[in-house]
């Protein structure tokens, strides 16, 4: 059940101060009644949710003091003000300096009720918005963009936040595709290891008979064929992050070796009695069950384990549909700038077939049908319009989250071509202002992320 709004009501005559009070309790607010406006100030925060309403003249701190310390607290404060006929000029002057808006008295319940109404969807915008540039923010920083605003994405790069300047290791889990590398270099360049060097191998892709020494490095003549020194990818990563992709597919006597280094932290050259010493991370990144292949045999149990100090788990493309519309603009996006296309807009038919399309390979997938997108323009057709007539997802998303998620992506799409213009928005979409308005509030755009 969601919890009612707070309204804050400061007025030192108890009659108006209980009506009104009860007025907007029966609006269904959470109110709190003062005789005092100093009263009100240990209550407020710069994230607090509500709004306040104050009278103007009040012995002690009045209703302009009020403001000023109220505004001190968060620039964006609404405060509603009540005042006296003879106070009008004095209001006014309080609206200059920064009130919501106030009310003559005497007053119809409904006005208040209606101009507090208005001040709490105010406040609701104002700290979306803060959310929203938060997270603009954290996604310009340096380093790999994770692009998304679903549930599980938000806590994806919430737990990245909190483990990445550790020097933990780290099991990233996900399917082909999610973006496994990209989550494992978000976590060296958000630590103090990012001036060092980040080394990916790729487990599967090493020949069996070749992966101890392109791990560990070898002396000279350490086998046949050993001509010289070659340094390994541990010794390389030295100081930086070792990122071991598809570790399922290391041989299990390569595995006793990796537990050795990760446990002691030094590394052996193959053919040398001499121990390197080294300060690294080591993330590593699977498509399967570990755990159940330990149990199976097919993985050093102990390796899993050592390996599992911090468990990072990608969510598939399907899981989190609501974000294809935002992945798949940044994806053409980034096509365009690539190849030095003009990056042409999807239709309505084929952002449908995008949000319904089971995605297999995911992310990596979604980006491929983007850069042929814009390479090919219309005659992508072989893409989009058969995922129109291909395979829906077993997990299809409802009527209403489709319809959601289409409408947003429209509205994104025309503010980014208006440049954030409205009005140009209004007509490009055919709705109403207001209406526009409602939407933009409604999925926490700004037009100002779009100038």
């Amino acid at each position: 059940m969601t919890q009612p709004l707070p309204v804050i009501f400061i007025d030192d005559e108890k009659h108006i101060r209980i009506a009104n009070a009860q007025t907007l309790e029966l609006a269904g607010y959470q109110v709190h009644a003062l005789d005092r406006a100093e009263t009100a100030l240990p209550l407020l925060s710069h994230d607090w949710p509500g709004v306040v309403v104050s009278d103007l003249k009040m012995p002690g701190m009045d209703g302009m003091e009020f403001l000023q310390e109220a505004r001190a607290v968060d620039h964006d404060l609404p405060v509603i003000l009540i005042t006296g006929h003879g106070d009008i000029a004095l209001a006014v002057k309080a609206i200059q300096q920064g009130a919501y808006d106030f009310i003559e008295k005497p007053f119809p319940a409904e006005q208040l009720v209606e101009t507090v109404k208005r001040a709490l969807d105010k406040r609701a915008l104002t700290l979306e918005n803060r959310s929203l540039r938060l997270e603009l923010e954290a996604q310009s920083a340096p380093g790999p963009r994770i692009i998304g605003q679903t549930p599980s994405i938000q806590r994806l790069r919430s737990t990245i936040a909190q483990v990445a300047d550790t020097d933990a290791d780290v099991l990233i889990f996900g399917e082909t595709g999610t973006g496994k590398e990209l989550v494992a270099r978000s976590l060296h360049e958000h630590s103090r290891r990012r001036a060092h060097n980040f080394v990916a191998v790729n487990c599967g892709a090493v020949p069996e008979n070749l992966i101890e020494s392109e791990l560990f490095g070898h002396e000279p003549g350490a086998f046949t064929g050993a001509k010289g020194r070659r340094i390994g990818r541990f010794e390389h990563a030295n100081q930086g992050t070792l990122f071991l992709d598809e570790i399922e597919s290391m041989p299990l006597q390569v595995q006793i070796h990796l537990l050795r280094v990760l446990q002691e932290r030094v590394v052996e050259r193959l053919g040398s009695n001499e121990l390197v010493p080294l300060n690294l991370r080591v993330v590593a990144a699977t498509k399967i069950d570990l755990k159940g292949a330990g149990e199976r045999g097919e993985f050093r149990e102990d390796l899993y384990y050592r390996l599992n100090v911090v468990t990072i788990e990608i969510p598939p493309l399907r899981d989190r549909r609501e974000d294809i519309p935002l992945l798949f603009h940044h994806f053409l996006l980034l096509a365009g700038a690539r190849y030095e296309r003009e990056v042409p807009p999807p239709d309505g038919d084929r952002i449908r077939a995008l949000m319904t399309h089971p995605w297999p390979g995911n992310v990596r997938e979604l980006r491929n049908i983007a850069e042929r997108y814009v390479l090919l323009g219309e005659n992508v057709g072989y893409d989009l319009d058969q995922l129109l007539q291909g395979e829906v997802a077993e997990t299809a998303i409802t009527l209403p989250q489709q319809v959601d998620c289409f409408e947003k992506s429209l509205i994104k799409q025309q503010l980014e071509l208006q440049k954030g213009n409205l009005k140009n928005t209004m007509e490009a979409l055919g709705v109403p202002r207001k209406t526009l308005y409602d939407k933009m509030r409604k999925y926490g755009l700004d037009k100002s992320h779009y100038k």
